[in-house]
């Protein structure tokens, strides 16, 4: 059996979560707080990072959710996630570089500082000019969302892809911080509502922080 350890709010873990869903592979979760630097993790990835998937039977330990998704892409054939021509595949993965890199670094990951890190670890308010600038990028990069749903089926084109998990698993973690405003946003919350609706989604949606709450309308498939 497959073990993901993964923690709630990584986003990289949630779009593992998303393809093994996806994809019907079986695996047991563990919860991991990076910060917490345990032994056996760091044994398994010393960069401390999640998501690890580790498999003790097979002898198998994959790290880094890039790495992953693509090793499941090789080994196994149902839902293909990077498909169609070289030049499909090949935006497949820009988009996934876009979203795992570009909109983290400007949306996710200093949303989870000003909102998690620092009421768990500082004590700390957040800093709202911070938390203004995440949104205005959050903002700009649902624009850029608008446009290729408005040219697309899906992101990378006519099917769903790595490209559509790896943006839904970024979003989700910046709405579950509230820092994603729908406003003037439809194409982009139709294409979302989709995702919010899929089985591989929803438990996604069910699981809580302990003291961080999201806004009411994150597990609202309608919303």
């Amino acid at each position: 059996m497959w073990q993901l350890f993964q923690f709630p709010l990584c986003p990289f873990s949630r779009k593992v979560r998303l393809l093994l869903s996806e994809k019907g592979i079986a695996y047991d979760l563990r919860r991991e707080n990076p910060w917490d630097g345990r032994e056996e993790f760091l044994g398994l990835n010393p960069a401390g990072r999640t998501p690890v998937l580790h498999n003790e039977e097979r002898g198998i330990t994959l790290v880094d959710s890039r790495a992953i998704c693509e090793y499941f892409e090789e080994t196994v054939d149902k839902s293909p996630m990077i498909v169609g021509t070289a030049a499909n595949r090949a935006e497949i993965r820009r988009l996934v570089a876009l979203f795992d890199e570009n909109f983290y670094c400007d949306v996710t990951e200093p949303m989870m500082n000003e909102r998690m890190r620092k009421r768990l670890f500082m004590r700390a308010p957040p800093d709202s000019r911070l938390l203004r600038d995440a949104m205005r990028l959050a903002n700009e990069h649902l624009d850029y969302l608008d446009y290729l749903i408005d040219n697309r089926p899906w992101l990378a084109g006519a099917q769903m892809s790595l490209a559509d998990l790896t943006a839904a698993a970024q979003i989700s973690v910046a709405d579950y911080l509230g820092g994603i405003d729908w406003t003037g946003h439809e194409q982009a919350r139709g294409w979302y509502s989709v995702f919010k609706s899929r089985p591989s989604f929803r438990p996604l949606l069910a699981e809580r922080m302990d003291v961080i709450q999201p806004p009411r309308h994150y597990a609202d498939v309608n919303a």
